[in-house]
């Protein structure tokens, strides 16, 4: 075989290989032309109210304007901290605890007020600064039979954070009366 024919063969693959992989290439674009489109029908029904929440949910995540949490401020009390001083409706509360000193023993209590002079006792988590010094927490402010929070007004307002066993002082933090996207549902009346 001379040269001139192994370069016009190595050329001829060179070109096919390329023709190939472009066609890969817009076969995939059109696939995912045609998937997207699907999600916005697939099963959709117009009478139905949830389907409509739901494809705008899709179409929000698509577009990219999807929920996103507020910042964290971290408001601080000794070595205590939570991540904001404004809930919605279907936020958790991040509590931090760091740098406990081993005679540090308590609760932490989520209060909520009920009127001018009594709080309702929500959660209480136990720390010994001997046994950890330091643990994160998470807390769902919800409705509860138990506890008397029946109704949305029931958690909406003023909650305090107290830290039993020391002399470190109380965080006050507030819930809006807006929600999480999808948690609506959640703060419907219990008792």
């Amino acid at each position: 075989m001379n040269k001139n024919s192994s370069i016009v063969i190595i050329g001829g693959v060179i070109v096919a290989i390329t023709i190939i992989v472009g066609l890969y290439g817009f076969q995939e674009k059109e696939a995912e032309k045609d998937s997207d489109e699907e999600i916005e029908i697939a099963g959709y029904d117009p009478t139905d109210a949830t389907m409509d929440k739901k494809l705008e949910e899709v179409k929000n995540a698509k577009d990219g304007n999807y929920f996103q949490p507020a910042p964290g401020e971290w408001i601080r009390s000794g070595p205590f901290e939570i991540d904001r001083l404004k809930y919605r409706l279907g936020d958790k509360v991040f509590l931090r605890v760091g740098e406990l000193h081993p005679d540090e023993k308590g609760q932490i209590a989520f209060l909520k007020q009920t009127n001018d002079t009594h709080y309702t006792v929500f959660q209480t988590i136990p720390f010994d600064g001997q046994s950890k010094a330091a643990f994160n927490y998470y807390t769902d402010i919800k409705l509860s039979v138990p506890l008397q929070l029946c109704t949305l007004d029931d958690v909406l307002g003023e909650w305090t954070v107290v830290f039993r066993g020391t002399d470190h002082p109380n965080i006050k933090f507030e819930v809006t009366n807006e929600f999480v996207p999808g948690q609506e549902g959640r703060f419907e009346s219990v008792c």
